[in-house]
């Protein structure tokens, strides 16, 4: 599927088409494939901004990726797309369940913190 991630560097709003990451041990920076997921100590970078990637002085840069062009749409994107708008035409989902009767009582006596409530149990 495409990336809708976006490049990492400040105000640039182009998509994604590189990692990078760092392996400080190895003094090496390492500009690889899209990752499947973003991690929070790599970097997304757009097809300018990993063409003129430059190391600090004494760092190695490893390239694992000849072509950094966006990918062409391919039959699993399409196939994903098909089966979202079927998901999206087969209506609404079912409506919550109500809260039970034995925790009502609880759920309006418990104190709450930002979003979330603190509920005692039976036990406790």
């Amino acid at each position: 599927m495409r990336s809708v991630r976006q490049c990492s560097r400040t105000a640039c709003g182009r998509a994604a088409v590189a990692t990078l990451t760092y392996v400080y041990a190895d003094s090496t920076a390492v500009l690889g494939p899209l990752a499947q997921h973003a991690e929070p100590h790599s970097y997304d970078l757009c097809v300018q901004h990993a063409e003129r990637l430059t190391a600090p002085r004494g760092w190695e840069v490893v390239r694992l990726t000849p072509d950094l062009g966006p990918a062409a749409p391919s039959r699993d994107d399409l196939l994903a797309l098909a089966d979202a708008v079927r998901e999206a035409g087969r209506g609404r989902a079912p409506e919550p369940s109500p809260v039970p009767d034995a925790v009502a009582p609880a759920l309006a006596e418990a104190p709450r913190r930002g979003h979330l409530r603190v509920l005692r149990g039976e036990g406790g």
